[in-house]
């Protein structure tokens, strides 16, 4: 039984690779490179090279990529870094593939660079979470940064990762005599985040809260025959006062967070409410785990 799960999840992750690598290769083809906009990373490095040498990006990404891998083998292990290496491949074919004259019609879909920053944004965001929601990396500045901050623990990795992007964009402006394309590569990268945060996170989004009352069990009870979610009871004690205090947790979708409220208010309308927001929810009512 678990080696048949085990064998589908493999074949499940490596399928939303492919996925992941057509979505980014396509942002390259459709978007980015048309209209010579360079944007973080060894794929933007790429992009550079071939908009200056006409020579496929493709082979820059995985020339670029492969002494990175050899540096990161004995820091991340041979399991990440084969991952990485089938990653890379894939996405330097497809890059290359999508270059050809069969798919001239895929490349300068639009003329304007702020568009090929949203919609090439959007297309990279979903390479990206999907890399990141089943496991998969391609290595790159990612890579290079978790690998510079080993040796010089200055920072977060997230702060050497963006060095390095900025490092391409900035060469990117300065070589191309475009100073834009910096703004263009801070759309790009913000839309590619918020869309890959999407894809990682869902839009399992729910309400967190706490409830502190000293009709705790009451208030409970009434929500429990009234209400879709659970209710966990916590013990509590206020520390000015030393009276001890029910706490009620709870998580509500955020359309039921009014009519929750209301029901508090109608047993005791001097509970203490607290409510926050919940990114990821499993279980019961939610997502399955």
């Amino acid at each position: 039984m678990y080696s048949k799960q085990n064998t589908s999840d493999i074949i499940k992750r490596y399928a939303f690779m492919v996925i992941g690598c057509i979505s980014y290769a396509l942002s390259l083809r459709m978007f980015l490179i048309p209209n010579k906009i360079v944007g973080g990373g060894v794929s933007g490095a790429a992009s550079l090279i071939e908009i200056l040498t006409a020579i496929p990006a493709g082979y820059f990404i995985f020339a670029i990529n492969i002494p990175i891998l050899i540096l990161g083998f004995k820091l991340m292990g041979w399991r990440f870094i084969v991952r990485c290496l089938i990653t890379t491949a894939s996405l330097s074919a497809f890059t290359n593939l999508f270059g050809l004259n069969l798919f001239d019609f895929l490349q300068g879909i639009t003329a304007s660079p702020i568009l090929a920053s949203l919609y090439g944004g959007v297309l990279q965001g979903i390479g990206i979470g999907l890399f990141i929601k089943f496991e998969m990396s391609s290595g790159g500045t990612e890579l290079l940064g978790r690998l510079t901050h080993h040796v010089l623990p200055v920072f977060s990795i997230a702060t050497h990762v963006a060095i390095f992007d900025g490092i391409v964009v900035l060469a990117g402006a300065i070589v191309l005599k475009n100073p834009e394309n910096v703004l263009y590569a801070l759309i790009l990268v913000f839309v590619s985040a918020k869309v890959s945060d999407v894809l990682v996170l869902g839009l399992n989004k729910a309400k967190l809260c706490y409830i502190i009352s000293d009709k705790a069990e009451e208030i409970g009870d009434f929500l429990i025959h009234h209400s879709p979610r659970g209710i966990t009871f916590l013990h509590g004690k206020g520390m000015y006062t030393g009276n001890e205090k029910g706490v009620l947790l709870t998580c509500v979708k955020s359309h039921q967070i009014q009519s929750l409220k209301t029901m508090v208010k109608s047993i005791d309308a001097h509970a203490f409410v607290i409510v926050g927001e919940a990114t990821e929810v499993y279980g019961k009512g939610f997502t399955r785990i």
